[in-house]
């Protein structure tokens, strides 16, 4: 039987930077409590938990990196929400948020989990921020927590 490596769901003393987009603030501020309320939840503690605020989700991953680089966290949670319009701007900011909060990742060796919700409209961001969807900010970090246990029994 092969040896199984697998993070838990119980936070050892992590510490966390959550990187916010202000833009779409209704989602993205039900994505930030999701997210919070369950680090806590699943014990972390409050001073381990940094908030930091960007305009848009456009600039996530320039601070995810500055974050990942800094030695401070454990992992860094990008929570946002871009809504597709009648432009290709939607394509551009949700692509270039994806390549930029992914390459953070590979490039610090820290989790950084991306968070951002890409959506066709209105409605179904508000699904995924705490309606019949869920929320994507609790599942965030939950991804964070398990990627912090696991990286610590790979050491």
């Amino acid at each position: 039987m092969p040896r199984i490596l697998e993070g838990n769901l119980v936070d050892k003393g992590g510490r966390y930077a959550i990187v916010a987009s202000r833009f779409n603030g209704v989602i993205v501020e039900a994505l930030v409590a999701g997210a919070v309320d369950t680090l806590i939840r699943h014990g972390a503690e409050d001073a381990n938990i940094d908030l930091i605020r960007v305009p848009g989700a456009f600039e996530i991953g320039v601070v995810c990196k500055k974050a990942a680089e800094s030695g401070d966290y454990d992992a860094v949670i990008a929570l946002g929400c871009v809504i597709r319009g009648g432009t290709a701007h939607f394509e551009y900011v949700a692509g270039e948020a994806a390549k930029s909060v992914g390459a953070v990742g590979m490039s610090s060796g820290v989790p950084v989990i991306f968070g951002v919700l890409t959506t066709e409209s209105m409605e179904q961001a508000t699904d995924r921020a705490g309606g019949k969807m869920g929320n994507k900010g609790v599942e965030a970090a939950l991804s964070a927590i398990e990627m912090v246990d696991l990286l610590r029994k790979l050491e």
